[in-house]
Formats: C-alpha cells, structure tokens, sequence
C-alpha cells in the first residue's frame, strides 16, 4: 500500500510540473489581440484622409499657382490648412477619449479572466490532491477486481469517464490561462496605441502653433506695404458690405418665419435674447476700439472699425453674448470664421476670426453657449475675436452694452 502510495505521489508530481510547463508556453507564445474596435477604426480612417487634404494644400503651397495668388487668396489657403490641423487634433483627442473607454473594458477582461482561472486552478488542485490521497493505481484496481466480463467493460467505461474528466480539468485550466494572458495582452496593446496617439498629439500641436505664426506672419509682411495693405483694405470693406446685405437677408427670411408661425398659433420657433449680454471672451481687455482710424500724418480716415477686438489666446472658448438664433457660421477671406447670432428686436451679434466654429446656421444658442474658439482667421495679424453688434443692420459700439467696470481698455 505504501508504494502505490508513492506512485500516486509522483504521478501527482509529473502532473503538476507538466501543467507548469503548459502555463509557461502559453505566457511566451500568446499572442496579442489587436485593438478592432470600429470606431477607432473609423477615425483613424479619418485622420488619413485630412493627412491627405493637408498634403494636397501643402502642394498647393509650394507651387508657382500660389506665389500668383491675391495676399487675401494666400491667407485663405493657410487659413484651410490651420483648419485641416485643428481637425486633426480633435480626431486625436475623440480617438484617446475612446481608447480610455476600451482601456476601461480591457481591465474589467483583464479581471474577469483572472477570476475565472483563478476558480479553475482551485478546481484542478483539488483534483491533483484528490489523485495523491486516493492513489493513482486505484484505476488498475477497478479494472482487476471485475466479477465478469460485463462487470470489466463497465468498469473501464467509468475509469474512461475518469480519466476524460481529469483531462478536461487540466484543459479547462489551461483554457483559461489564455484568456487571461490574452486579455492582459489587449489591454497592453490598448494602452500602447493610447500612448501613440498621445505623441501624435503633441506633435499636431506643435505644427499647429507653427502653421499660425506662418498665417500671422504673411499678412504681417504685406502690409508693410502701403499698396498691398490699400488692395486688401479695400477687398476686406467690399467682403464686409457683401456679407452684412447677406446678414440683413437673412434677418428678413427669419422675421418672416416667425411672423407665419406666430399667425398659425406656433411660438415655439420664435426665439428671442434676454436683451442684456454677456462678455463674449475669455479675457476682458479690449486692444481695439468702435470707431475711425485715422492717418496720423494726414489726419485721412483710413478705415473703419465696425466692432471691437479682444484679447483671446489661441483656443480659448468663444460665448454666445446672448441667447438666440445662428443665422450665420461660416468662413470669409474677411472675418474669417466667424458666426452671427439674430437676438430679436432687430438686434444681432458677430463673432470673427475663429480658429474653429462649434454652431451651426440654424442652432438655437442661449446666453453663454461656447460657439466657437479663438483665432487668426481671415484678414487678422493676431489672435483674437472681432465682436460686433448691430441694431436693424447699423453696427453700433459693443462697449456700449456692457458696464463699465467689466472690461479693460488696452492703452
């Protein structure tokens, strides 16, 4: 009895080291699941296709066509290359926000399929302590101990089952291993690419600022040209006149609008400010103001400034000054992408030179909504935002509906 005892001892041994050895080649040969999630897929598809659009603007630039274009034409071209940029940052950024939730689910996995070999383990331990104390021999025994020939087939049958039981705990066992090496892999893949992206960020950004410096810069160096900065003053005021006959059009459509729902006892499309507004900007210093320039040698009026212009940081958030109707988000070789809100009363509201747009024509804003993000697009040198109001089409002094104490005026 002490050998069998023995025996069973070292048959419990050999098992043991043999489903060590399988758990260690699973650890070294599983290989990683890749990350195919689709959503990811479909941006990163995306971000192909503005690399594309970059590369084609990018040609564009460097070809003799562009050295021949207007310095209004120039400007827009760099203008659209800024804005493919800012489109492939905010893909970056959708794709890491995803990889967070994908990450998420890898470490649920990752648990789950700990839990699930950890319970496996214990089952098969219990097996292999079980086959150590009952003797490993105890099978031959049931064999040899047969009354008859029926009684021996029926016994090698149930020691079959036995046997094919003690396998399938082994494989369950290892099954579950690779699930969890398998998990574990994925969610370091996951991480990984997270961090890819990440460094691609970086280094969109850092073209960007670049790319803005280029756009501020040409308008910079041309208007250090009298002749060339009087072509582009007057190019910006006739762009100015087009786009407010485009804006009274489109106060007129709303009006009617409003007026036809209001006769079919439908209110809810009319949509009104609160009639008091609110600092559009980040910052409150105002660097230039409503009015006149003048030549300072002269004395000529040069120009005039149809709004005010704010200080802002690139990217910083742009707020409706109040609630109402988007009548107009769009870009101008003037302003630049810009918005214009309709307030009611006759009362609407621009927004220019934006790095980005957030709204859309049509959207329903209320007082403080984020409709877009600071720039230098259009005929701008710097960034900023260029904040009009108008009453009825007649541009009035912004300063004017604001208090006093709520702003800074740059010296």
């Amino acid at each position: 009895m002490k050998n069998n005892k023995n025996f069973a001892r070292i048959v419990a041994v050999i098992l043991a080291i043999m489903m060590l050895l399988s758990l260690l080649l699973v650890a070294f040969n599983a290989t990683a699941s890749a990350v195919t999630q689709s959503q990811i897929d479909k941006l990163k598809s995306k971000s192909k296709e503005l690399n594309d659009q970059k590369r084609a603007i990018q040609s564009e630039i460097n070809s003799l066509k562009y050295e021949q274009l207007s310095a209004t034409a120039k400007k827009t071209v760099l203008d659209n290359r800024i804005a493919l940029t800012e489109d492939e940052i905010d893909n970056i950024n959708e794709t890491i926000d995803l990889y967070y939730g994908l990450i998420e689910d890898k470490e649920a996995e990752v648990d789950e399929a700990q839990r699930r070999e950890n319970a496996q383990l214990e089952l098969y331990k219990r097996r292999v302590r079980d086959m150590e104390e009952n003797g490993a021999v105890s099978y031959i025994a049931v064999v040899f101990d047969a009354a008859s020939f029926s009684d021996l087939l029926a016994r090698i049958d149930f020691v079959s089952d036995i046997m094919r039981s003690d396998e399938a705990a082994y494989n369950d066992l290892v099954r579950a291993r690779l699930e969890t090496v398998a998990a574990r892999d994925a969610l370091i893949q996951a991480v990984a690419e997270q961090e890819a992206e990440r460094v691609t960020l970086q280094e969109k950004q850092a073209e960007l600022e670049l790319q803005v410096e280029e756009s501020i810069a040409l308008l910079e160096e041309l208007q250090k040209d009298i002749d060339v900065e009087n072509a582009m003053l007057q190019e910006k005021n006739a762009e100015n006149d087009r786009l407010q006959k485009e804006i009274q059009q489109k106060m007129q459509e709303l009006r009617e609008q409003e007026e036809a729902a209001a006769k079919a006892g439908n209110a809810s499309g009319t949509v009104k400010g609160t009639g008091t507004l609110q600092w559009p900007a980040v910052s409150n210093v105002v660097t230039s103001e409503f009015g006149t320039r003048r030549d300072p040698v002269g004395g000529k009026i040069i120009r005039q400034h149809t709004g005010i212009d704010i200080r802002a940081s690139y990217g910083s958030n742009i707020y409706a000054a109040d609630g109402g109707k988007v009548l107009t988000a769009m870009y101008s070789s003037s302003y630049g992408n810009y918005v214009v809100i309709s307030h009611g009363a006759g009362m609407t509201t621009l927004y220019g030179h934006m790095s980005k747009l957030k709204v859309k024509v049509g959207d329903t804003v209320s007082k403080g909504t984020v409709i877009g993000a600071a720039g230098s697009t259009g005929n701008s040198t710097a960034t900023h935002l260029h904040f009009e109001v108008a009453i009825n089409g007649d541009r009035k002094n912004p300063l004017n509906y604001f208090d006093k104490s709520g702003y800074t005026i740059k010296g």
